[in-house]
């Protein structure tokens, strides 16, 4: 990463600043996440050395506010919400799916100094999901499932199998309805996130849902494009398709990361709550962490729900999960999650929603 920060540096010096103000990936360290001395030595003396300088240089470059880190910038707390039709210079493979297909921005999967060399000048090439063409779909994906698919699985299910391509996804309305509320949002970044993780999507149209859907309807569909069914079986075929990369692949979880990409919070102290209370509970079975950008947090912490969840034992944190979990030492520890983004990338262990509750509330011991 030095090349870099060198590059920062004379960017700098030459007065290239962004005209436009910009948020920035989540933090990497956060005191009150569990680390061991040897984990944090190598977080601190190794891995993260320039961080203090990196945080200096986005200040000067252009960054909105010292706590704008997270990869949910689009949501009403950070307030870097694009507009349908929006061009955009963005980065973040999550963001940048959820920027084109739930906002009807449009924006590339740039490189990180690409992204910020786009804010510099005020351009970016107009190629790829920023051209009508670009925005069709390859695929008709036909959601079959007899029961609302996991956000996260049903993702992962279709990155896998378009990878980089566009999808058009016809039965999904059926679970989730034709507007565009809070829990859909929420469902649709998850969803996602891990299109864009186990694959490379950029862009999804969802039939009477996403807005170019709505719209254009079946028009957004290519003349040659091809069908993907999926069903029941096929979500679980992908679910057992996941490789177990833990040492030892029967070992109690010993942290659990809810969280990635960063949460709204509010949907889940309420499952939390439940789930515990059904267990007869007053705390989480495994240490766990809740991440959600600072903006977030700062509006959560201090209200019923926030002094709740805290109460159950969560963490509430802003770090992203992947930049702990890139720690050799970490990826020792049988972490568990719900992030299908988290799993493609480190050696957690992916569980849906309902069995991470099991596991969290003491019903299931792994």
């Amino acid at each position: 990463m030095k090349p870099v920060y060198d590059l920062y540096d004379r960017l700098i010096e030459s007065g290239l600043t962004s005209g436009q103000k910009f948020t920035a990936d989540p933090l990497p360290l956060d005191k009150h996440v569990p680390t061991s001395l040897l984990e944090d030595i190598v977080f601190r003396k190794i891995m993260y050395t320039q961080q203090d300088r990196y945080e200096q240089q986005l200040k000067k470059l252009g960054i909105t506010a010292d706590n704008a880190y997270t990869c949910t910038c689009y949501l009403e707390q950070v307030g870097n919400t694009p507009k349908q039709g929006d061009i955009l210079s963005w980065a973040e493979s999550s963001a940048v799916v959820y920027a084109n297909s739930v906002l009807g921005a449009r924006c590339n999967r740039n490189s990180g100094m690409l992204e910020l060399m786009g804010s510099i000048v005020g351009f970016v090439p107009e190629f790829g999901l920023l051209t009508d063409e670009g925005r069709k779909a390859h695929w008709l994906v036909e959601v079959k499932c007899t029961r609302r698919p996991e956000a996260q699985l049903l993702g992962s299910a279709i990155g896998m199998k378009v990878m980089e391509d566009v999808p058009y996804i016809r039965g999904l309305d059926a679970w989730l309805g034709t507007e565009l509320n809070d829990e859909n949002r929420a469902y649709l970044k998850d969803f996602g996130a891990a299109t864009a993780s186990n694959g490379a999507v950029g862009l999804y149209h969802v039939e009477h849902l996403t807005p170019e859907a709505k719209e254009q309807g079946e028009a957004l569909l290519r003349e040659d494009y091809r069908t993907y069914i999926i069903d029941d079986a096929e979500l679980e075929r992908v679910k057992r398709s996941y490789p177990v990369i833990w040492k030892d692949p029967a070992a109690a979880p010993q942290l659990c990361f809810v969280g990635c990409p960063h949460l709204t919070l509010k949907e889940w102290t309420a499952k939390l709550t439940d789930a515990l209370r059904a267990q007869n509970r007053l705390q989480v079975a495994v240490p766990t962490v809740f991440t959600a950008a600072p903006a977030v947090l700062d509006a959560f912490k201090d209200t019923v729900e926030g002094y709740k969840l805290q109460s159950m034992g969560v963490i509430l944190s802003y770090i992203c999960p992947l930049m702990y979990m890139n720690n050799p030492l970490c990826k020792k520890k049988a972490v568990i999650t719900n992030s299908n983004k988290l799993r493609t990338y480190t050696s957690a262990r992916y569980y849906t929603d309902a069995e991470i509750l099991d596991i969290l509330t003491g019903k299931e011991g792994r």
